[in-house]
């Protein structure tokens, strides 16, 4: 059974990190490159958003019946069969999954410039799930 509380108290979770690294957003690429401690904050941040992301992703598919997805990527993918996220939007959010695992378990060499964009989509697309995931545990 969906816990409605432990869904909100992550959507609360993401929403007071994701206001922090709106302001990282805004920064000018150059500025955000002259700063290690910023990028060092966004880093951590999006760890931590996109590890609640998960978390929630895991919850909401179990407790629907579901089997466990096989990997975090999937974990996005599969809430498009259970209409929590649209197929199309689901396949682009899942890409955060990579991210949060080469930031988490340092895979590559991470590219500051690309961590300034995925920001960019981060303060974007993230509201869009937490609606739609909050939609669903609502009528569910």
């Amino acid at each position: 059974m969906i816990d409605p509380e432990l869904v909100i108290r992550k959507i609360v979770l993401i929403t007071g990190d994701l206001d922090r690294l709106g302001a990282l957003a805004a920064t000018p690429l150059a500025d955000y490159l002259a700063s290690p401690t910023d990028e060092l904050v966004a880093e951590r941040l999006l760890e931590r958003i996109i590890g609640r992301m998960i978390d929630v992703n895991y919850h909401l598919l179990t407790e629907s019946g579901q089997p466990p997805p096989r990997d975090y990527y999937d974990s996005f993918t599969e809430l498009a069969k259970l209409e929590v996220l649209s197929p199309d939007f689901a396949a682009r959010i899942a890409a955060c999954a990579g991210l949060r695992n080469r930031i988490a378990h340092e895979y590559d060499e991470i590219d500051p410039a690309k961590v300034h964009e995925a920001l960019q989509n981060a303060v974007k697309d993230i509201p869009e799930y937490l609606r739609r995931v909050q939609a669903f545990v609502t009528r569910a």
